[in-house]
């Protein structure tokens, strides 16, 4: 038995037990759920179920167990946090939302661009699912939801859009106004991304190998890859910053022509 699956049969019974009927849902998440996990990839476990116990959960001997396992692991150089729990009904509420094309990422601490669900529950491993609910909601997103496509190609063209024209852009190169441009930066290469991904019709992948991954994707500007790169890492010399301001403005082109053909 692998470590990892070691973990895995170690923790899920741990992890279900801190729901009220101790018959919770396990999954994992994150870059091992996708499959693209690496040496520095920590363990994302999800747990759902109607509600934990309680009244407080850090006070029951479930979520001792849980804990005490938890740090034995850490100990053998495992990375994980812990457990996110989530309620049943929240995440069918908020998924029915994100179905009918109502595309708002939640903000958390540990997320740079939101927390989007869809990817959560489409790319997370099952290891434990009593009500079939995990698979039901996988198998809901198994078809990318058009009204989710035509909502995220909106709200993001409309940014790229509006930054390939507007002057203020080109003022603030001329400035070298680091913070705003780096800022910026981010935002409109995140934009490209949800952009492409949702383009062909593949939920957006989350804050971690979103590049690697969007390499991969079917309809892409020429030369994506290369010309994203050189955008995120644009050098030092005097004319970096215009050089890339002009290059993100072929990006946002590019796209433009990729959408209308």
């Amino acid at each position: 038995m692998s470590r990892e699956a070691e973990l895995v049969a170690t923790m899920t019974p741990l992890i279900a037990d801190l729901a009220e009927d101790g018959d919770g849902a396990v999954a994992l998440a994150g870059s091992r759920g996708k499959g693209w996990s690496d040496a520095q990839s920590d363990f994302d476990f999800r747990v759902y179920a109607d509600a934990y116990r309680g009244p407080e959960l850090r006070r029951t001997g479930s979520w001792k167990r849980f804990e005490e396992a938890m740090r034995d692991w850490q100990v053998k150089g495992i990375r994980m946090e812990g457990v996110w729990m989530r309620r049943y009904a929240g995440v069918r509420r908020d998924l029915d939302a994100w179905l009918a094309g109502v595309a708002v990422p939640r903000n958390f601490e540990w997320t740079i661009w939101g927390y989007h669900l869809p990817t959560d529950l489409a790319s997370q491993r099952i290891i434990v699912d009593p009500r079939g609910l995990l698979a039901g909601w996988k198998q809901q997103l198994a078809q990318y939801p058009e009204a989710l496509r035509a909502s995220i190609l909106q709200q993001h063209m409309d940014i790229l859009r509006y930054w390939a024209k507007d002057y203020h852009y080109e003022s603030k190169v001329v400035r070298r106004d680091l913070v705003f441009l780096v800022g910026l930066t981010g935002k409109l290469v995140n934009a490209i991304l949800q952009t492409v991904f949702a383009f062909n019709r593949t939920y957006y992948p989350g804050d971690g190998w979103n590049l690697p991954m969007a390499a991969e994707l079917e309809r892409l500007p020429p030369d994506f890859l290369q010309r994203m790169t050189a955008i995120l890492e644009p050098g030092h010399d005097p004319d970096a910053w215009q050089r890339q301001r002009a290059e993100l403005i072929r990006m946002i082109a590019d796209l433009e022509d990729l959408i209308a053909a």
